[in-house]
């Protein structure tokens, strides 16, 4: 099988206008050639307005199609222009994952009175004793969707559908406080982080997970987008303050559906790798999760001196290669964002090659590493130039990363890797070496059906050429803090 690569087609900072589901349709032809194979969108249904990235989500059955929240279309386009763009994915053989965020619903229609107990964000189990008696608020919690007028769906959120809001709009300055609902047996869900004592709640109003209706009226919801828009899996936001065991039942149901649905979740805790494992043990495997500790890795690589021999220590990849979607750098890590961790430029080719070409791992390119961004925010300017030789490194995994691996991860500075080929793809095979430091060299071996090859560095880093010797081994080099691919001249 030829190797799969994902792309997140989109950044925080997109500028809005309906353009990005055109964009994917006049760019399929050239993401398919490089060799993608999968596009992540973003959120395509309606948020709190038209520059909504889509995780502020109103209206999940609205993708584009009704005069909500002040606009018909959505920050990305037209529910038509949504589908069109899935189609030409499809009929340049890439698959599209649909971005879906079901931790919580914004932009409520109207308020209404909710008791509550108010709880410190640093810690949901410490309430307040001044709000245990017969405490009440005003909560944004109810969702009406008058000008879809029932279509698709006659269902209607009020609070009994959440557990908890972060905002009172009878006392609006109460920042640092979350209100947890009471009454009909409200309370966190118990199979969650334990970051900040319980993490259920994350923002806007938190959907309850345990509320039988909600969970029948989200599984409805899901077949519902699948059949509507033909999507071939789920990017599933916020993971980690959802209970563990609701993606297991509603993934199971969609599969009913669609019994290959690809879905990776996004679990974001870079520093602890046994809370992605004890995820992936608590839903018995059913998707893949973001290699939030390999990006740490990448993120420290590129700011300050690190082993190179440990840069896929304690990363997913490594404990479990077959759940790992790789990445660089996403929306999340991106300057100004949340969890700003962008990786320095200089280290982009080393991060890449590391995802791209080699055996274990589902790689995620990042949508401005390829085409690069511009944006301004908090006051800042930012450019994030497109990664050089990124689209050679893409063809590279496309057509030559295959076959056997051996690696050479053996010198703090210098590290490297082979792959053998394989004979379903004439040419294939690699050798990879990349230096944080001084120039570097490895002597490795390629396998001896390579032997006699004349080989280059396809990025030309380096413009000199080697000869394989007669036991497929050659000396392979890198200039200082860089990366040079090696491979057949032809």
């Amino acid at each position: 099988m030829a190797n799969g690569t994902m792309i997140q087609f989109f950044h925080w900072y997109l500028p809005s206008g309906g353009a990005l589901w055109k964009e994917v349709s006049e760019r399929a032809a050239y993401l398919s050639e490089l060799g993608i194979t999968a596009l992540w969108l973003p959120p395509a249904y309606k948020g709190t307005g038209p520059d909504d990235v889509g995780y502020g989500p109103y209206d999940l059955y609205d993708l584009g199609e009704f005069d909500q929240k002040g606009t018909v279309a959505t920050k990305y386009g037209t529910r038509s222009e949504y589908l069109s763009a899935i189609s030409d994915a499809h009929s340049h053989g890439i698959q599209v994952y649909a971005d879906v965020v079901l931790n919580h619903k914004a932009g409520g229609d109207a308020c209404e009175w909710v008791r509550a107990i108010c709880v410190p964000k640093w810690n949901r189990l410490a309430p307040d004793p001044s709000s245990l008696d017969d405490y009440w608020i005003q909560a944004w919690t109810v969702f009406k969707y008058p000008a879809r007028a029932d279509q698709y769906s006659n269902f209607k959120w009020d609070w009994t559908c959440f557990d908890g809001v972060d905002y009172d709009n009878n006392c609006p300055g109460r920042t640092e406080t979350i209100y947890k609902f009471q009454g009909r047996g409200k309370d966190w869900a118990s199979m969650v982080s334990g970051e900040n004592g319980n993490y259920d709640y994350l923002m806007f109003s938190d959907i309850d997970m345990n509320d039988p209706s909600v969970r029948t009226e989200l599984g409805t919801w899901g077949e519902w987008y699948l059949d509507e828009t033909g999507v071939d899996g789920f990017r599933l936001d916020a993971v980690k303050h959802i209970q563990y065991s609701f993606f297991r039942y509603w993934l199971s149901q969609m599969r009913r559906r669609k019994p290959d649905l690809f879905a990776v979740g996004e679990y974001w805790n870079p520093d602890h790798l046994d809370d992605l494992q004890n995820y992936i043990d608590k839903t018995q495997g059913c998707m893949s999760l973001f290699d939030a500790p390999l990006h740490r890795n990448f993120f420290l690589a590129s700011r300050s001196a690190f082993d190179m021999r440990k840069i896929l220590d304690g990363t997913l990849v490594s404990a479990s290669p077959v759940l790992a979607v790789t990445l660089v750098d996403n929306h999340d890590t991106q300057p100004c964002q949340s969890l700003e961790s962008w990786v320095d430029f200089w280290f982009k080719q080393h991060a890449y090659s590391l995802i791209l070409l080699r055996e274990a791992g589902y790689p995620c390119v990042f949508y401005p590493d390829l085409y690069g961004a511009s944006y301004s925010d908090k006051g800042n300017l930012i450019t994030l130039l497109p990664v050089p030789g990124l689209d050679v490194l893409l063809r590279v995994r496309k057509e030559l990363a295959y076959g056997f691996q051996r690696d050479y991860f053996d010198h703090p500075n210098v590290i490297g890797w082979t792959r053998e080929g394989s004979s379903d793809f004439p040419l294939s095979g690699l050798a990879v070496v990349m230096s944080n430091s001084d120039a570097g060299w490895k002597q490795m071996d390629v396998g001896l059906k390579h032997a006699g090859e004349e080989w280059v560095d396809l990025l030309g880093n380096l413009s000199t050429s080697v000869t394989i010797d007669a036991s497929g081994k050659a000396e392979f080099r890198c200039a200082p803090k860089s990366v040079s691919v090696w491979a057949n001249r032809d």
